[in-house]
């Protein structure tokens, strides 16, 4: 199929034109129209999945056309083994997302609208192979988050502390912290437009494989302390995105403020693009910057703080979104920890931890807005006995913990297990002391699993929900294919495990053949 990365990428913006033709009180038609084209969206990305080929390390379905011929700017597009499960991760919770979407029923058409350019903007992260072209999907991305978590997030209202709280709240701190990365971004990627010479033309190039081939870089670049500068400024823009401990403390506001569909997304695809970003950008083009000793160990330590802090606070949590909240920050450390060992099992693990958690959280935050749109409040003291009256609820919240605490036989338990293993066996760095550390954060991560299912669904039931209703069809239509995902690939991870390992190999081999002074200033 020619051009099929355009097509999974513009599909959302075609639905939007679509939506606006709509009128506005027809809000039926404008959720059919969104789920149509995810829809389409999502047999496009089976399509890829079942057309590339796993063998090769070598970008597939690439498109590259002029863009901007003055400044050899191309419109470039390709995939590889980084890039499909985060594809096919994209498609499948967007679509899904619209259908927990069903009810939103304020400005539905502008809501959807939204909501589809904020599809096609992490769907051209992924498939981007130009920085400019990645920059501006990174950004176009900004716009449509804002919106959906101020306008249709909670209200704003002020706490017993005085502090204003709420969507907009919310929304406007998003918005900063992420801007604020974006401009370290730009400056590194400015850095390589004019220190990188493309080896066809010579000219200045923002072609992303272009970058990665060391032969290339000139100028400043073959400075060490400014390779060091500019993995820094790059893994900075990166880290607010994961979010790395200390940069985290947007992200629990922007889950509970939000509504439950993008928080699906938020923490199920847009917190992965923080590493996606690592691997494709800082690794592969500085691999001599992230093999410096001081950054290779501070990144497995600052792992082990999300993995442990985000943990503790989890623990802590009396509203259960938030609780949800920062288990993803944790488990986003497992992914770092694993990247930082360099090792095949290590950052294969890691790769399979991003999208088993983007559908173990997103199963996750999909419950809480079952619950909280019939209790109408998250308070996990304030239920008790709830498998009683809704065992169907209970089942499928029992399999999304029992997933995000690692259990064998669910999904989790396979990365997160290579991603431990992957760093203790590290043969580049001695991570033995930090994985074993980090470790103690699995037995965290099932206690306030376990605590929270105890107090929400065991004992007597609360007789204030005697007569709550069971989850619904749609609801479980949102849910049973997640939760049949997370289950076979906690069988079965094959087919996932050999899509992403040959090109994940070579990305490793690249980053250890590179070698990187070990102090800085020493060449």
């Amino acid at each position: 199929m020619d051009n099929v990365l355009s097509w999974i990428t513009f599909l959302p913006v075609v639905g939007i034109l679509a939506i606006l033709f709509v009128p506005k009180d027809n809000k039926n038609t404008v959720r059919i129209i969104a789920a149509v084209f995810t829809g389409l969206q999502l047999v496009l990305a089976v399509w890829i999945y079942r057309n590339f080929d796993s063998s090769t390390s070598a970008i597939q379905f690439s498109e590259q056309y002029k863009w901007i011929p003055s400044f050899n700017i191309d419109y470039f597009m390709g995939i590889d083994g980084l890039s499909v499960p985060m594809v096919l991760l994209t498609a499948f919770l967007s679509f899904i997302c619209i259908f927990a979407s069903w009810g939103i029923e304020k400005s539905v058409k502008g809501y959807f609208a939204m909501f589809l350019l904020l599809d096609a903007g992490m769907m051209g992260v992924f498939c981007s192979l130009d920085f400019f072209l990645f920059y501006i999907f990174w950004e176009v991305m900004l716009l449509p988050m804002y919106f959906l978590i101020g306008i249709w997030g909670s209200p704003s209202r002020t706490e017993e502390d005085g502090m204003v709280r709420g969507g907009p709240y919310a929304a406007i701190k998003f918005f900063l912290y992420t801007l604020f990365g974006s401009i370290f971004m730009l400056i590194a990627m400015l850095v390589f437009y004019f220190n990188v010479s493309d080896p066809v033309t010579g000219g200045h190039t923002f072609n992303m494989l272009h970058l990665m081939d060391q032969a290339n870089h000139g100028g400043v670049l073959k400075d060490f302390d400014v390779r060091l500068l500019i993995y820094a400024a790059l893994f900075l823009g990166f880290a607010i995105k994961v979010p790395v401990f200390p940069f985290h403390t947007w992200l629990p506001d922007a889950h509970v403020e939000a509504p439950t569909a993008v928080s699906v997304i938020l923490a199920g695809v847009l917190l992965k693009m923080g590493t996606y970003g690592m691997l494709r950008i800082s690794f592969p083009m500085l691999p001599d910057a992230m093999k410096w000793k001081y950054f290779a160990y501070g990144l497995a330590i600052l792992g082990m703080i999300n993995i442990l802090y985000g943990a503790l606070c989890a623990m802590a949590q009396k509203d259960l979104k938030k609780l949800v909240a920062y288990s993803s920050i944790s488990h986003m450390g497992i992914v770092l920890l694993g990247m930082s060992g360099l090792t095949s099992l290590g950052m294969n693990g890691a790769v399979m931890q991003m999208f088993n958690h983007g559908t173990g959280t997103a199963m996750l935050f999909l419950l809480v807005g079952v619950i909280y749109d019939r209790a109408h409040h998250r308070q996990i003291d304030g239920f008790g006995g709830l498998a009683v009256r809704m065992p169907i609820f209970a089942a499928m919240m029992s399999l999304a913990f029992f997933a995000g605490l690692g259990l064998p036989g669910l999904s989790s338990f396979i990365s997160e297990a290579f991603s431990f293993l992957g760093a203790f066996g590290s043969e580049t760095f001695d991570l033995r002391l930090i994985t074993v550390v980090s470790t103690i954060g699995i037995i965290i991560t099932a206690g306030y699993f376990l605590w929270t299912f105890q107090r929400m669904f065991l004992g007597e039931l609360n007789p204030k929900y005697a007569e709550l209703p069971e989850i619904n069809g749609r609801e479980l239509f949102t849910l049973v294919p997640i939760g049949i995902l997370v289950i076979v690939l906690g069988v079965y991870p094959a087919p996932l495990l050999d899509l992403i390992k040959t090109s994940l190999n070579e990305l490793v081999e690249v980053v250890k053949a590179a070698e990187a002074p070990t102090m800085l200033g020493l060449h």
